[in-house]
């Protein structure tokens, strides 16, 4: 996962460039374990991941794995998630851990440890997190993930409907007073990916090449994002930011929309799906994943 000297942003276009923006999650839920007649235990979570990462690995790029399917089995469900990582690891995989983690102080820099040091075996290359205490209580995760080359995806408009009321919700002063919770998160991030690119740039004594920046957010694919007071059209053209997009597939997402969805933040979008290809069963997943890049791929152009 690391290794190459390259930033996150700069390997995520590189996969977006030779397998396209499909990303298998890997989510056992007891009912799928069952249909791929597998126990609903730690390792029946750990063959589910190791056979969903075999059928992902050269057809796909990215895989997410859900971190609470195989927490909810204590230890064991985390020698379970190690082996399934350490798999896509050796298959080439940009991995997205999906664990959702949100503190502040040396109690995130602990979660950073364990999620982006070289060598852990939790090792991951971008972590979703949580900023409900503010993006600045992240920073000592934002710094450890550049130093090693990782990305994270901050929570910012998410599909489930009970965080509406708070993510459309106006803050009251400091820099994003007036904009949306979720207009904040998205606009701080797009500043920072800024000004790592300018910094880059000055200490290169070069022009960067555009590209993707290094933290990204979660804007779900079923949400109109203006009603969030977010305005695809007005997405930074120069230090680009990706977005991790839920919601596609089962959860009633059309691809055929990621445009009209996602408007000038569409080329960075990573269309996240989970149970429209795992309820394929393991014998037809390969097929699954294929279908769907073809049909991400033809969206894009």
């Amino acid at each position: 996962m690391t290794g190459s000297g390259l930033s996150f942003g700069d390997r995520l276009a590189g996969v977006f460039a030779e397998r396209g923006q499909l990303c298998v999650g890997i989510d056992p839920h007891s009912w799928l374990l069952s249909d791929w007649n597998l126990p609903d235990t730690a390792a029946g979570a750990e063959s589910f991941g190791r056979a969903v990462v075999a059928a992902a690995a050269g057809r796909v790029g990215l895989v997410k794995p859900q971190v609470a399917f195989y927490e909810r089995f204590g230890s064991a469900g985390f020698v379970a998630l190690e082996r399934v990582l350490a798999d896509a690891r050796q298959a080439g995989l940009l991995v997205i851990g999906d664990a959702k983690r949100g503190d502040l102080g040396t109690s995130a820099l602990a979660y950073a440890e364990a999620w982006f040091s070289p060598g852990s075996p939790l090792e991951v290359d971008a972590l979703t997190l949580a900023a409900y205490m503010g993006v600045g209580s992240l920073d000592s995760s934002l710094s450890l993930a550049a130093a090693h080359g990782k990305g994270v995806f901050l929570l910012a408009a998410t599909s489930n409907p009970e965080a509406e009321h708070i993510q459309r919700a106006i803050v009251a002063d400091g820099s994003y007073a007036g904009s949306s919770v979720a207009r904040a998160i998205l606009d701080d991030v797009g500043e920072r990916n800024a000004r790592v690119g300018r910094a880059t740039e000055m200490a290169a004594s070069v022009r960067a090449v555009t590209g993707l920046g290094s933290i990204g957010v979660v804007l779900g694919a079923t949400l109109d994002l203006a009603r969030f007071g977010i305005d695809v059209h007005q997405a930074p053209t120069e230090f680009r930011t990706p977005v991790l997009a839920p919601g596609f597939g089962h959860q009633g997402g059309n691809i055929m929309d990621l445009i009209s969805i996602y408007g000038g933040y569409a080329d960075g979008v990573i269309v996240s799906e989970s149970r429209s290809v795992l309820s394929a069963g393991p014998h037809r997943i390969e097929e699954a994943i294929e279908r769907r890049v073809a049909e991400v791929g033809a969206v894009r152009g």
